[in-house]
């Protein structure tokens, strides 16, 4: 429910709502928001002190008047664009009128899509001198009836848009008048009604200049409007307009509501073209990056909403780069890995999200749904506090914060309009007609998540259960209609059960359900919240629940419970209601009947606590919460050091100026992704033809130095004669052009070999899905196929035992992904870079011109340390001299590496390889970027 505020109703003219007396109180006070101005923030950030927030739905509805036929002007002088505040989504909206005010001391602009335009018509012109359609309408918040129009009836003055199919041909028959042999006659001057609307360059423009003037008026500061569409001729058509919105309102918002795919309707599941509504949410997001880049400025912070825009923080991040500043807040529900891993972009939605610097959800347990979803799916790891509680997530070295942040409502514009004088007016219509009678209210969107058919049910079961209350207990639910296709069923469902329970119950003088599918004012609204003696929310999927909140507040005198779903956002944050779950009906009806005969001290006590919650955990508090949060975020990636992406220019002009070069790669996650099963780790033919040109250049040395063992490497890349390999990192070697292994563990004891078998078997048996990989020297236990929790917990245990056990031996036990590996400390892939480069400078002491190395995990690290301190050495060892050297770690920017350069995927390691020897093309922008474009599938 929209609720009127006083800033937007006075600029608009229209008479303000006074606060209430309570904004003053203790209560209020103490739900001040602790947000700190750009002046306070830590100074090493260096913020500009703007603030844009990216939402999928700009404050306004819109409204467009079109030009007349060879005319650029429109009847009686009406302007082309009308605004009326937007219904819905008020808790996000007072956030954000709260960071444009100017006590908050951040110039805050809202970035949001126009939404399905409205076509107004030409004859009925907006009064002069008004920015909004209805002042009424700006004053309750509500959207078009204009006034006078009855509830819920379109205002005469407004035609909702046109589908704008083109119109049928006119049959010509050429003479014949055979209606087989008929054409189409497309060429005939179409009505100007049959015309599709098609807004232009200026007409954009003006419609920017109304939504900065009302803005400001409405106390908004600044809002972007964003087009997405096929522009034609300079012009936007308005026709398909919710294509934008398919992907996340037909695939995303299902999937986090337990709505799968295997439970749609054959014909809705047949109608489901995935790959265009994805390529279509690409555009959608890339349209609000272009939005937002048109005004960015380096120290900007970038807050984005909602499951519209998941794919944003990455596209924002590739286009800004690692100085980006952006925060993501999800208002929906966020599912269990279990149906997460549904989606079939699940990889490509969590690692746009992870882009982000910090991602906030609802409730912990959403958090932990998130957490668990990026440890599944991406294989991730979390990071913990020292108490063991989880912060974040690590993604290929970078660090992402992640929080539970329930959001608020605003307080005292909600008890400022609860006091209105219209609102007592129909407390006392309520009251007069329903008498004695206890009110129990519910309102909820008509759709299968928001409970309205449980909340029945269980109404039936208290009255059946419990017959002393029949004609004393009313119970009043609103609904207002969904865009889900499954509406209109669930209503009929609805309707059925109402009148089972009146016919059951009730009799000409009492209706135990007073069903009113509608919008209602909000003075009518906050009436209801005040009279009702129980408030009742059984949604079975959902976010935050803002009418729980709005209840808490207006029951401040009479002090009603409220009883809240467990699936609700807002059950966590409020632990002092009544907690129920809304599929057990015997519960629900039982909880009932318990609030209705509440003694007063009872209630008392029980609204207290929950008021004093709502009253200090308000919208502006979490403005505060919120970015504090991410000020903390931002300072603890700014300590660390950046790697740049790899130049390309300048490796391909050093390569080429170059006479002796040396190439070394691990395999595993550099030249191939990682994959669940190692034997499944096979070279792509592109990756086997790279090396082997990369090889056959006579001033190339090129060795593939990895943790497999020498069968592996033989096997797959052994035919490359020219190619030198190094297996179980560094334990053996086969120089180009040989085809025997030199053994450099042979004169070492192994006994050690038995200890880790028996103690890597004990862990095996106890980790279902682990298994051991016995290499000649090294012995490796896999858990990656294990159950995640499970795995990591049995490797922190194993580990730990082994170090114990082998304490005396000169081993080490590494941890690698997904895997523990104890092997030799004296061979070590360092080791062998180290003998590697010396050797081939001193080979003709001309030295190396041109070093690349690239790696991608712990193991890695080793063969950059010893890159870095051979640079340092210089030519004073009395060996050739070493040229550039182009250490790259494969993996994000924030990545901490040894590394002086980073790529992000495998494939951008061959590709940089393929444009020094001439198989990629040099003007190839995925490499120079190193990133793919979006829109790419």
């Amino acid at each position: 429910m929209t609720v009127p505020d006083p800033v937007a109703t006075a600029a608009l003219g229209s008479k303000p709502i006074h606060p209430s007396p309570l904004a003053q109180s203790s209560s209020a006070a103490a739900s001040s928001p602790v947000l700190l101005a750009p002046s306070e923030v830590d100074p090493k950030l260096k913020l500009s002190g703007n603030i844009v927030s990216a939402t999928c739905l700009t404050p306004f509805m819109i409204g467009y008047r079109r030009k007349q036929k060879d005319s650029d002007e429109r009847e009686s002088g009406s302007p082309a664009w009308e605004l009326t505040p937007r219904r819905g989504s008020a808790a996000l909206y007072d956030t954000l009128k709260h960071l444009a005010s100017k006590e908050s001391g951040w110039n805050h602009t809202v970035v949001g899509w126009t939404g399905e335009i409205t076509e107004m018509s030409n004859k009925a012109p907006a009064p002069a001198g008004q920015h909004m359609q209805n002042p009424r309408i700006a004053q309750v918040g509500n959207p078009p009836p204009a006034m006078g129009s009855p509830l819920g009836q379109p205002s005469p003055s407004t035609t909702r848009t046109k589908s704008y199919l083109n119109p049928p041909p006119v049959p010509v028959f050429n003479g014949t008048y055979n209606r087989m042999t008929m054409v189409g006659d497309y060429s005939r001057d179409r009505l100007e009604e049959e015309q599709i609307p098609r807004v232009d360059k200026k007409e954009r423009e003006e419609l920017q200049v109304v939504l900065n003037r009302c803005a400001k008026d409405a106390g908004w500061n600044n809002v972007r409007a964003v087009w997405v569409g096929d522009e034609e001729d300079g012009g936007f058509t308005l026709t398909g307009q919710n294509r934008w919105m398919k992907y996340a309102e037909k695939v995303l918002w299902p999937t986090f509501h337990y709505i799968i795919p295997q439970t749609f309707p054959r014909v809705e599941g047949s109608a489901l073209q995935e790959k265009d509504w994805w390529r279509d949410y690409l555009k959608f997001n890339n349209a609000y990056a272009d939005e937002i880049m048109k005004t960015y400025t380096p120290g900007d912070i970038i807050w984005i909403h909602e499951y519209h825009l998941l794919m944003l923080p990455e596209i924002l991040r590739q286009r800004i780069g690692r100085d980006a500043r952006i925060g993501l807040f999800v208002h929906a529900p966020w599912p269990s890995s279990e149906i997460f891993r549904i989606l079939s972009r699940r990889k490509q939605l969590l690692s746009g999200m992870l882009a982000a610097n910090m991602i906030a959800f609802q409730s912990e347990t959403y958090k932990e749904h998130f957490v668990s979803c990026c440890k599944r799916i991406l294989e991730s790891k979390e990071s913990l506090d020292a108490d063991g509680k989880c912060t974040g997530v690590e993604t290929y070295g970078t660090h992402c914060a992640v929080h539970a942040l329930p959001i608020g409502i605003d307080y005292q514009k909600v008890s400022a309009a609860i006091k209105h004088p219209g609102v007592d007016e129909n407390v006392a219509k309520i009251k007069n007609g329903y008498g004695d009678r206890k009110i129990i209210v519910g309102r909820d969107r008509l759709d299968s998540v928001r409970g309205v058919l449980q909340k029945l049910r269980a109404f039936e079961r208290f009255l059946e259960n419990n017959p002393q209350w029949i004609d004393k207990v009313v119970l009043i639910q609103i609904t207002s209609p969904s865009s889900l296709k499954e509406s209109q069923a669930i209503e009929l469902k609805v309707s059925e059960l109402v009148s089972k329970i009146n016919g059951r119950f009730g009799s000409l003088h009492y209706t135990p359900v007073q069903h009113y599918p509608q919008y209602l004012q909000p003075q009518e609204y906050f009436a209801l919240l005040r009279v009702a003696s129980l408030g009742l929310i059984t949604s079975v999927r959902d976010g935050m629940n803002a009418a729980s909140l709005e209840y808490i507040i207006a029951q401040e005198d009479t002090h009603g419970p409220v009883i809240l779903s467990e699936f609700t956002g807002s059950a966590e944050s409020l632990p002092d209601a009544i907690i129920v779950n809304p599929t057990n009906t015997a519960q629900v009806a039982e909880e009932i009947n318990k609030c209705l005969e509440m003694s007063d001290e009872e209630k008392k006590a029980h609204h207290k606590r929950l008021y004093d919650h709502v009253t200090a955990n308000t919208s502006q508090a979490w403005n505060g919460k919120f970015l504090s949060l991410l000020f903390d975020e931002l300072v603890h990636d700014a300590s660390h050091p950046i790697t740049p992406l790899l130049d390309s220019k300048r490796l391909l002009k050093t390569y080429k100026e170059s006479k002796e070069r040396i190439f070394m790669f691990d395999y595993d996650g550099t030249l191939t992704p990682i994959v669940t099963d190692p034997e499944m780790a096979i070279p792509a033919d592109r990756v086997v033809r790279t090396l082997k040109r990369l090889a056959q250049d006579p001033g190339n040395r090129v060795w593939i130095i990895s943790g497999r063992d020498q069968a592996f490497l033989s096997n797959w890349l052994g035919h490359i004669e020219e190619l030198g390999l190094s297996a179980e990192h560094g334990c053996f070697l086969r120089h180009p052009g040989q085809t025997e292994w030199e053994n450099l563990a042979e004169t070492m004891d192994l006994g050690w070999q038995k200890i880790v078998g028996e103690i890597f078997q004990r862990y095996t048996e106890k980790t279902s899905g682990s298994f051991i990989e016995r290499k000649n020297v090294a012995v490796t236990w896999h858990y990656r196929r294990a159950e995640l929790g499970l795995g990591e917990h049995m490797a922190a245990l194993c580990r730990s035992e082994m170090e114990e056990a082998l304490k005396d031996w000169p081993v080490e036990v590494m941890e690698g992904k997904a895997n523990l590996e104890v092997r030799p400390q004296a061979l070590n892939k360092g080791e062998i870079v180290r003998t590697l480069v010396k050797a081939m400078r001193q080979e003709n002491g001309k030295g190396v011109g041109f070093v690349f190395c690239a790696g991608d995990d712990r193991t890695d690290e080793d063969m950059f340390r010893v890159l870095n301190e051979l640079n340092a050495d210089g030519k004073d060892n009395g060996a050739g001299e070493l040229g550039e050297v182009f250490s790259v770690t494969v993996g994000p920017s924030s990545k901490v590496t040894e590394a002086k350069w980073h790529l992000l995927e495998p494939q951008y390691v061959v590709d940089a390889v393929g444009l020094c020897v001439g198989i990629v093309d040099p003007k190839d922008k995925d490499i120079v970027k190193g990133v793919k474009e979006e829109g790419q599938l």
